[in-house]
């Protein structure tokens, strides 16, 4: 009777088929120690079985989407080799306490990773060079159930055993942190708890910064469905903070279902407009000048000496080569940029005679400009929602107040992790191109915007209107908030909170906002060391006679978002010392 009662219950998807345990097994390396074949082609779906009950990735949907066998793919600046397996043999291994011997060096280790069965979480060590341990833990969403927000990549469809449906199938990176002065000689794979399993694809190592600090940067806030495009070139313009003698540009794939191809880059300081004070200089990609970013993956150029004044404008021009659908965005720019039209090929080389036949207002693919030079004391990177991103600032003025506190930091590099309508807790963008755009939440892109920008040293966040403003508690955002701190001490980054500016007269206030606002601050304020330090944008902006309205001179007429003499207010507050 039990044995019939457990062969209903396996039928029916409610147990998980157990695996004998490994633990005392020490494998040369993480494909030695594959035991699970989790893709199959499309025609022949039982050549695999991811989740033991008879479902697998579609082979073809990976290779369309770029992920191809034995690809090199950098995802949140580390790069995992993916397995080189054909479809139907073991590419992935289902953790339960395997040792992986290997030598990881870098700043963080990262795993390409999926839970079938549930979502999933369990604890690993790390063992160092020098003898010292270090436990870490693996939280993996469910492959198909699980939020977009956090996916690495997410493919149409899953192989069942009558063949391909439409599914959202997700793979996932979980980053970990490491010493960065002593290499791991071996790991030991987490448990899963019972009722999932933690598939593991790949790990890699994010790499030390080294002699490389972000001097511009930018979040994606959307997948956006562009045009389509189809060979055209785009012109951006980027602000610097910092100056260099070198200079490389970092492409972000993030949140496109599909692969899309750069044809050509090239980089130049800007005269006026699009066009440049010298001819733009082209950019290469493993000494190519072309790069095909897979969906999810990244791409940084090779070093270019390359003189990069600070507080000046670059033009960054991308070709793209072909048909591009859906490509990320940051849709605040509040910066003019230029585009030639479909059909006319490649111009990113071209100087004052680019063919410019529109204009837009977003920066797409690019998400950030790094430099070399003399004097790197780290970078400041600003965290937060619209006010951070300088919604409703004058255009084509760099009136932010990351871009005031830039100018108070000559010599420092200060990078703008800012999206307009972010939230500590909830998605205001699913992971797919959806139209919507105020980025998943502030803790899912923790590591992707501000842990993995190169040189990063302090953060300044200023996150939990947008949440209060929903209806969010007091307590949830202050919970937040500290989930982010402890996060990004673990990666050895000081943190600075900034307290909530006034809403006061706001159609998106309320008193319970009103007090929940203060009562959050009061937290920032006192916080018993959660913080490195804080930030008063609150008493910068705030009005004397009224301090839960912001002042006039200030206020840049909605009641929520300071104008440009507001941002310049709260650039002058931050103490520079802290930094």
């Amino acid at each position: 009777m039990k044995r019939i009662l457990l062969a209903a219950l396996l039928a029916a998807g409610l147990v998980v088929p157990a695996r004998p345990a490994d633990a005392a097994v020490t494998y040369p390396d993480l494909a030695a120690a594959f035991d699970n074949a989790g893709t199959s082609p499309a025609a022949t779906p039982a050549a695999a079985d991811l989740d033991g009950f008879g479902h697998s990735l579609v082979a073809e949907d990976s290779t369309a989407a770029g992920w191809d066998r034995g690809r090199a793919i950098t995802v949140d600046g580390a790069q995992l080799r993916l397995p080189a397996a054909a479809p139907g043999t073991p590419d992935n291994v289902v953790a339960d306490g395997q040792r992986i011997a290997g030598r990881f060096a870098g700043a963080a280790l990262s795993f390409l990773v999926t839970s079938t069965g549930a979502g999933t979480e369990g604890t690993g060590t790390l063992e160092y060079a020098d003898g010292h341990t270090q436990d870490y833990r693996l939280s993996v969403p469910d492959w198909i159930t699980g939020p977009g927000s956090r996916l690495t990549v997410a493919f149409p469809r899953w192989n069942t055993p009558d063949g391909p449906g439409a599914a959202p199938a997700k793979l996932y990176t979980v980053s970990i942190p490491l010493d960065p002065g002593v290499p791991v000689t071996a790991l030991t794979l987490p448990k899963a708890g019972s009722g999932a399993r933690l598939h593991v694809f790949s790990i890699g190592t994010r790499p030390t910064a080294g002699p490389w600090t972000a001097t511009w940067a930018t979040a994606t806030d959307d997948g956006l469905a562009a045009g389509p495009w189809t060979e055209r070139t785009l012109r951006m313009v980027e602000h610097t903070s910092r100056g260099g003698s070198q200079v490389r540009i970092r492409l972000d794939n993030a949140y496109d279902p599909g692969p899309l191809t750069v044809g050509h880059a090239t980089i130049a300081v800007r005269s006026v407009g699009a066009v440049p004070v010298r001819t733009p200089v082209t950019l290469t990609f493993g000494g190519r000048k072309g790069i095909a970013l897979p969906a999810g993956g990244q791409a940084v150029s090779d070093p270019l000496p390359f003189s990069v004044p600070a507080g000046a404008d670059l033009l960054v021009s991308l070709y793209l080569q072909g048909t591009v659908t859906n490509a990320p965005m940051h849709s605040v720019a509040l910066q003019e940029m230029y585009t030639t039209a479909d059909g006319t090929g490649d111009h990113a080389g071209d100087g004052v005679a680019f063919p410019s036949a529109g204009t837009f207002g977003f920066w797409t693919i690019l998400s950030g400009i790094d430099v070399t030079g003399p004097g790197s004391t780290g970078a400041v990177v600003a965290f937060g929602d619209s006010i951070t991103d300088g919604y409703l600032s004058t255009p084509n003025t760099n009136s932010r107040w990351p871009d005031f506190l830039a100018r108070r930091l000559p010599g420092r590099a200060v990078v703008n992790e800012g999206i307009s309508g972010n939230r500590i807790l909830q998605d205001a963008f699913s992971g797919y191109p959806d139209g919507r755009t105020a980025g998943v939440n502030a803790l899912a892109r923790l590591n992707h915007d501000l842990i993995s920008q190169p040189g990063v040293r302090t953060a300044i966040v200023l996150e939990g209107i947008n949440d209060i403003n929903s209806g969010t508690s007091a307590e949830d955002v202050i919970a937040g908030l500290k989930e982010i701190a402890a996060e990004l001490h673990a990666a050895r980054i000081r943190v600075l909170a900034g307290t909530l500016t006034p809403i006061k007269g706001c159609t998106c206030s309320s008193d319970a906002h009103l007090a929940a606002r203060n009562q959050v601050n009061a937290f920032i304020r006192d916080n018993g060391g959660v913080f490195d330090g804080w930030v008063d944008f609150d008493a910068a902006v705030r009005d004397p006679a009224d301090p839960e309205a912001m002042r006039a001179v200030y206020d840049s007429g909605d009641h929520l978002h300071p104008g440009d003499a507001g941002y310049a207010a709260m650039a002058a507050a931050v103490p520079l010392g802290r930094l």
